[in-house]
């Protein structure tokens, strides 16, 4: 059966290619600011046909309270067996520089055995190997399924996480396979168990009622500028790593790690430059908070004035991970930014978003099928992983579901770049990935029958 598979996902890559082709040549970004919103609707609509022709029934479109449309859909279990939810997102993040795509965003290119192209990874890369695992099963789909693909996902907006609760019996399913990560490495197959949630907060501090002439007053005239620098520079220790008043940032990561070679190719860190920060690079990544500077509102250097700032702001974020509460961490985040003030300036903090962790149970039928899925397709146990993002549907989830069992996965690995230019996807993690959650599908419809 697994040969079987196998060979019909082989001849199934090159429909893979074209449907990936034509999903991200539609440019759906689900912000009005930039993009037309029937792009997005395009992208919707084409996602509820491949999906109705790939075996599901009633695949259709429900606007969510922020405006986007979830694509919902379902197919029946056969008798005793149990089912599962099939997540995804059409929505795309926006090309940002087209300057700096080798290649144009909205147009699948070949190159260097890669697939390029806004979404071909995350998460229409992830569209794609669903569609593959279900054509490949045909007829013989041996477990129930739901289907919600999300359409705002990356404005994180929250469509779709205030739907559930009240939708909570037309998504409800045994096992949820939210595909939105994937891979420690190509090659590497794994579940990521854990998300790291998130404080934002936007700092203020004012020195001076205005700006005044550097000539005349600098000197003992407070600069707010240097006032914020400090307070910013307070943040971290002499390694450059996340240090805030009251906040444990010595936490440890038990599951696989991030070769540190590794991750200076991918994040691209600049020959000679130090990585910040002490432990293994996923004990950094995944089990400690980690504070980053997002923008300065500040006067910029082309057009700036012979001027002391009389006030300036910063908005910071804080990633924190499972077992932190990230309520908690905003509020010693805020008293570290206050206590750091030099020279009595004025701080003032304003608090801007927060999104709770998430951990995975992993002892379940679930996790055993997918592991067994994995070990037939790679030839290598499954591994786990932490993810740096937060993804707040998965609280969601796990808040109506309970009983249920979450699975993150899916086509992304560290060499996608997603949300920066030039991304792209292995094709052969969809093949690969694709083959894993068809025979997922076959081992959990064993393991979940009563």
């Amino acid at each position: 059966m697994t040969d079987d598979l196998a060979r019909r996902i082989d001849e199934l890559m090159p429909r893979a290619k074209s449907d990936l082709a034509r999903l991200v040549a539609i440019p759906s970004v689900a912000d009005p600011r930039q993009y037309p919103p029937e792009h997005c609707r395009e992208a919707a609509e084409w996602v509820a046909t491949a999906f109705t022709e790939a075996g599901l029934q009633d695949v259709h479109l429900e606007e969510t309270p922020d405006g986007s449309h979830a694509v919902i859909g379902h197919r029946p279990p056969p008798p005793g067996a149990p089912t599962v939810l099939l997540y995804c997102h059409y929505d795309v993040q926006p090309p940002l520089d087209d300057a700096a795509w080798t290649s144009p965003p909205f147009e699948l290119t070949e190159r260097d055995g890669r697939w390029y192209g806004r979404g071909t990874a995350d998460c229409k890369g992830n569209i794609v190997m669903h569609l593959t695992a279900l054509r490949a099963l045909g007829e013989d789909i041996p477990v129930g399924l739901k289907l919600v693909a999300e359409g705002s996902e990356e404005q994180g907006t929250g469509g779709l996480e205030e739907y559930v609760p009240p939708h909570a019996g037309e998504l409800h399913a045994d096992a949820l396979l939210v595909c939105d990560t994937g891979n420690a490495a190509v090659g590497v197959p794994t579940a990521t168990i854990t998300l790291r949630g998130l404080a934002n907060v936007v700092v203020t501090v004012q020195a001076l009622e205005g700006d005044v002439h550097s000539g005349m007053f600098g000197g003992p005239a407070p600069d707010a500028l240097a006032a914020l620098v400090r307070i910013l520079d307070s943040l971290r220790d002499e390694h450059g790593g996340t240090r805030i008043d009251g906040l444990d940032c010595t936490g440890t990561w038990a599951g696989v790690g991030y070769d540190e070679t590794q991750f200076r190719t991918d994040a691209g860190v600049l020959d000679g430059v130090s990585l910040t920060g002490t432990g293994s690079v996923a004990d950094r990544l995944w089990a400690r908070p980690a504070v980053t500077v997002l923008g300065i509102d500040c006067p910029p250097v082309v057009g700036s004035a012979a001027a002391v700032p009389g006030t300036a702001r910063a908005r910071v974020s804080l990633r924190v991970p499972p077992g932190t509460d990230p309520g908690t961490a905003r509020d010693a985040l805020t008293a570290h930014l206050r206590a750091a003030a030099p020279w009595g300036v004025r701080v003032e903090v304003e608090n801007e978003s927060t999104g709770s962790p998430f951990e995975a149970a992993t002892g379940g039928p679930a996790y055993g099928a997918l592991d067994s899925a994995m070990r037939e397709v790679y030839g290598k146990p499954m591994a786990f992983l932490g993810q740096g993002g937060s993804i707040p549907l998965c609280n969601v989830f796990a808040r109506t579901y309970p009983e249920a069992e979450i699975i993150l996965m899916g086509v992304e690995e560290p060499r996608c770049l997603i949300h920066a230019p030039n991304e792209s996807v292995d094709p052969e993690e969809i093949r690969h990935m694709a083959h894993v959650e068809a025979l997922f599908l076959q081992n959990y419809a064993k393991a979940g029958r009563p």
